[in-house]
């Protein structure tokens, strides 16, 4: 459809799209059928562009590599949130007290501070903490 009408409609969650194949594969979010297993951990995906991802996890295969530095990267996100770091450019800014960030990892790691969310617990004593690496330090005073 080259007008952009969307013309094929979900009939669970009523989401419309421009081609047949694309309403296809949407609908394997409600049927939960998933085509692509993967050989190695039995992980199934609903996409073979997702199943293509996943195996980079096996493979170690990391195809995007920033001109700068040549670090490599398996998903193209993670790329381009890396070259932010040689830009200076900090995307994600916090409304709560105006600071700003590079990655959305340190921003929500940075967003704890004001919601007091400390989402890694202990499993001997209970203590909570906002950042893994701290629940990590912490479990080194247990042995």
């Amino acid at each position: 459809s080259h007008t952009g009408e969307k013309a094929f409609t979900c009939p669970d969650c009523g989401k419309s799209f421009s081609h047949i194949y694309t309403l296809r594969i949407h609908h394997r979010i409600h049927t939960g059928e998933k085509l692509f297993p993967c050989a190695e951990c039995g992980k199934s995906f609903t996409t073979s562009y997702k199943f293509i991802r996943h195996q980079r996890i096996h493979s170690g295969e990391k195809p995007y590599s920033c001109a700068d530095c040549g670090k490599s990267f398996s998903l193209r996100y993670n790329l381009t949130q890396h070259r932010l770091i040689h830009t200076g450019e900090k995307m994600f800014h916090c409304a709560e007290c105006g600071k700003s960030f590079t990655t959305s990892s340190q921003f929500i790691q940075h967003k704890r501070i004001h919601s007091g969310e400390k989402p890694y617990s202990c499993a001997d004593c209970g203590k909570s903490f906002s950042q893994s690496n701290h629940l990590t330090r912490h479990r080194r005073t247990h042995t």
